[in-house]
């Protein structure tokens, strides 16, 4: 009878020890869960701000490229005279 004892309460440490498990293993999931959607929030942040840097970079070209026009106009107009 002892070694009956003795294994109902190894098996009932083993499903202490596996409830324990399995809830660290939710807690997990759920931490990793939050982790996939700051994760995927943070990309389209800096998605977001690659494309205003982008739009940033042509607006600047755009820029010097009407100041060169204006100064090849003022170049030749100053020529003509």
């Amino acid at each position: 009878m002892v070694s009956g004892e003795l294994l109902t309460k190894q098996f009932e440490e083993i499903e202490v020890k596996v409830e324990r498990l399995v809830e660290i293993c939710k807690s997990l999931e759920a931490i990793n869960f939050k982790l996939k959607n700051k994760i995927e929030l943070l990309e389209k942040e800096l998605q977001n701000k690659t494309d205003i840097e982008i739009a940033y970079e042509e607006e600047r070209k755009l820029i010097r490229t009407k100041i060169d026009r204006l100064l090849a106009r003022l170049e030749d107009i100053e020529e003509q005279k």
